[in-house]
């Protein structure tokens, strides 16, 4: 079975790479479900890590229907991680009816070139899971990352079950909530691949700050943060 390993940094790519795992998907922020890792950490894993390494391509957080101007750094980013020497890419795009946004994943299947492609979690949030798989088998997809469409893959077991009977050429990857305590189960029933972080938060400092930098009303998935022009200009009324 393939086991591979959600990293979200330099640190963490060599711990799951130390401990035997068989691929890396690389991002940042977990929180958010994971972001396109900096240039910065793309180049040190590259330098350091020696088994396989997919990248995820996800420009923010949120939704998975993206700008025109988010798809083009989507597809700068790919290009960066060819030229890097990576092996694969993750990533997914949706339209706004939560159906799989043919036209747009065709461009990035294209500019990954021999990469190879999983199309990641935004699976879990496709009206018609089966449809969506036999699209994505049609587009010569690798893998498919999935939860079942739960919270966790253990509570999703059954659709994704389901996903991996299907007479598809894609590898479904249960994701979310797999450790070592459940994943004899996924083997058991069959599947070859699964995806986990086996991440634990670690104290950095020996008291909490006087105020926080996190921000709750940033975390949505169905709203977007972005800087509006009406109140940057009134502020610049007020100082020029």
């Amino acid at each position: 079975m393939l086991v591979e390993v959600c990293a979200n940094s330099l640190e963490s790519a060599l711990v799951a790479e130390r401990a035997g795992a068989d691929r890396i998907e690389l991002c940042s922020e977990l929180a958010v479900g994971g972001l396109t890792p900096s240039y910065g950490l793309l180049k040190a894993v590259r330098k350091q890590v020696s088994i396989p390494v997919h990248v995820l391509i996800r420009p923010r957080s949120g939704d998975f229907t993206y700008s025109d101007t988010e798809f083009e750094i989507m597809l700068t980013d790919i290009a960066l991680c060819k030229e890097l020497g990576f092996e694969g890419i993750v990533s997914g795009v949706l339209l706004k009816d939560f159906s799989l946004d043919v036209e747009r994943t065709i461009k990035l299947k294209t500019a990954s070139g021999d990469l190879k492609f999983t199309f990641h979690r935004a699976f879990d949030w496709v009206k018609d899971p089966f449809k969506t798989l036999k699209q994505l088998n049609d587009l010569q997809i690798d893998y498919i990352l999935s939860s079942g469409q739960q919270r966790s893959a253990p509570l999703g077991i059954d659709l994704l079950s389901d996903l991996n009977q299907y007479n598809s050429d894609i590898q479904i990857m249960p994701g979310s909530g797999i450790n070592a305590g459940n994943v004899e189960l996924f083997r058991n029933v069959g599947f070859n691949a699964v995806h986990l972080s086996g991440t634990t938060m670690t104290q950095t400092l020996s008291k909490a700050p006087l105020i926080s930098m996190n921000t709750s009303d940033f975390l949505s998935d169905d709203h977007v943060a972005v800087t509006q022009l009406e109140k940057i200009k009134a502020v610049m009324i007020k100082v020029k």
